[in-house]
């Protein structure tokens, strides 16, 4: 446990998600007796300063700089993948064995590794999406920092503009843990993380793919078919959704962060349902 903590304490400043890991880690590092309470503190006050570096803060106050252990990055992606499973373990209903058995299929497949570019939607969203996940689920949501130099998150944006919608189209961000496009290779299958603004609105479409999506944050405002209405959920209640079944997504305050499984169809493109409510649901508040 040290060494990987002592990793993850000198993960550099300016990654999404890095201030509440570096402090994760600090507190993991604390409970060995492997660091002082006064260091702890300056982890602490610079959890949510993702682009501040605890050892400018450190030095100041005289104490030392821990040494850097160099992080793996396949076994990052692969710890990841190892707690996004017992997540999903914890969950009930439908689609979550399905997803598990892809999951456990593309273990023993060949790590390779990405080419990572910046995503302004992540940068923005992804340490306050993190926040509360940390205070029920810290394995988790530290093993989603930790890959953020690993995973290639990317904008969704192959909808039409005019039938999305700006605020989703520039307030998504997406990655591949396993499939085709991911470090982890899987023909028919993709696993990875789904990541939306704050009181966006994922309009009313539909995909020949079934997928699963479970919640990391909520609430959220969720609906089965055009003009229906909003069914608020919680944080860790899974939606199932059947091939070709009309869904939709009302981000609330807390950014909209999921794990998402596609068990089938993995190619085929969504399209979105006309519905006469969008404009008022775009300016909901949950």
């Amino acid at each position: 446990m040290t060494d990987r903590a002592l990793a993850h304490l000198a993960t550099p400043p300016g990654q999404p998600g890095s201030g509440l890991l570096r402090y994760g880690a600090a507190m993991a590092l604390y409970g060995e007796n492997a660091l002082t309470a006064e260091a702890l503190e300056v982890y602490r006050i610079c959890a949510a300063l993702d682009a501040e570096d605890p050892k400018v803060l450190l030095v100041q106050r005289g104490l030392p700089v821990p040494d850097a252990v160099t992080l793996d990055p396949e076994a990052e992606v692969r710890a990841l993948i190892a707690e996004a499973d017992q997540y999903l373990a914890t969950l009930p209903g439908p689609g979550v064995a399905e997803v598990r058995m892809g999951v456990a299929a593309a273990r023993g497949q060949d790590f390779h590794p990405l080419r990572v570019t910046p995503n302004a939607v992540l940068a923005a969203h992804l340490s306050a999406a993190l926040a509360p996940l940390t205070a029920t689920h810290p394995a988790l949501a530290a093993s989603i920092a930790a890959t953020v130099p690993y995973l290639h998150w990317q904008t969704f944006d192959q909808y039409p503009a005019d039938e999305i919608g700006a605020d989703f189209r520039t307030g998504n961000a997406f990655c591949i843990i396993i499939g085709q496009d991911g470090p982890i290779k899987a023909q028919g299958f993709d696993f990875g993380l789904f990541l939306i603004a704050p009181h966006t609105l994922y309009r009313d479409h539909h995909h020949k793919a079934p997928e699963l999506y479970a919640p990391l944050t909520g609430p959220h405002g969720w609906r089965f078919g055009p003009d229906g209405p909003l069914i608020l959920k919680p944080a860790h209640e899974p939606v199932w959704n059947d091939p070709d079944a009309p869904h939709a997504t009302k981000v609330g305050a807390v950014p909209f962060l999921c794990l998402y499984g596609w068990t089938a169809d993995v190619d085929s493109k969504p399209q979105v349902i006309p519905a006469g409510d969008w404009a008022e649901l775009e300016a909901l508040r949950l």
